[in-house]
């Protein structure tokens, strides 16, 4: 499975962006699509995944209430949508697809498959 990540920028405090990540030789029907993200000098950290055996979601608590991971869509494309934005949530944004259980899902080793990062940056 090949992913292609992309919709990074800059935004302002309290803005809005949209992550895509774009699969081809596998389906996201197939597989639990995830967000991590990794700030300057910080470790990769999980930030949300939607689970395709439950058809649910999981974010990090940092995130809830702001970021929604959207159901599988018929693209074939994992979205990440992200509202008011803080200066924390500037970092490098990876997707990644795998087929982790419940109780790994946040865990980065339990993904097999990873894009290319896209920048975000929050700024004032």
């Amino acid at each position: 499975v090949q992913l292609q990540a992309s919709g990074g920028g800059l935004v302002q405090i309290g803005g809005s962006l949209r992550l895509a990540c774009a699969a081809s030789g596998g389906a996201f029907t197939s597989y639990t699509g995830a967000w991590f993200r990794q700030a300057p000098g910080k470790d990769r950290e999980f930030v949300a995944a939607f689970k395709h055996t439950n058809h649910s979601p999981y974010y990090t608590d940092s995130v809830k209430g702001r970021f929604t991971i959207p159901r599988n869509s018929a693209d074939n494309t994992l979205y990440l949508q992200m509202n008011s934005l803080k200066p924390e949530d500037t970092a490098v944004y990876y997707c990644a697809a795998g087929r982790p259980i419940v109780t790994t899902i946040s865990r980065a080793t339990a993904y097999a498959y990873w894009g290319q990062g896209t920048q975000v940056t929050v700024s004032s």
